[in-house]
């Protein structure tokens, strides 16, 4: 069964301790939005499966993230959010980390379920294989009183 959220109101999403960020909800029209960025189309040909996850990464948060506590400069000054900061933000590798955790793989979800749990055509077993060692002799019976 799919839960709609009908209220879409933004969330606070904590990515590190004393680091959150106020986003809203990941919309199909944020998505679509963030896949036609100019990043993104600026890619090079042949560009790898890493350079094209931060783009899509950067992107989406650009659209994504409202407001944000605990980000500062290296004098300790509160930076604003802009789309400079966030991009700088993310490539901090655990942050980065954490926004595709907790943020944009949330939104996967449908898609890893429908996927991974289905059943096989022919059973739910019928694609496994064995890891144990066949048993050398069988097992008695327990005694019967």
């Amino acid at each position: 069964m799919i839960r709609l959220n009908l209220t879409a109101t933004p969330e606070w999403l904590d990515l590190a301790p004393g680091l959150r960020l106020l986003v809203g909800p990941l919309t199909t029209a944020l998505m679509v939005s963030a896949r036609a960025d100019s990043a993104i189309e600026e890619l090079p040909e042949g560009a790898t499966q890493e350079a094209l996850a931060l783009a899509m990464a950067k992107a989406v948060a650009r659209r994504a993230v409202l407001d944000w506590e605990g980000v500062g400069d290296a004098m300790g000054t509160i930076v604003p959010v802009t789309p400079e900061a966030i991009d700088a933000l993310l490539e901090i590798w655990p942050i980065f980390e954490a926004f595709q955790t907790l943020y944009v793989a949330k939104g996967l979800i449908l898609d890893v379920e429908k996927n991974v749990f289905a059943p096989s055509p022919t059973g739910p077993s019928a694609m496994a294989t064995g890891i144990a060692p066949p048993a050398r002799a069988p097992a008695p019976t327990a005694p019967q009183d």
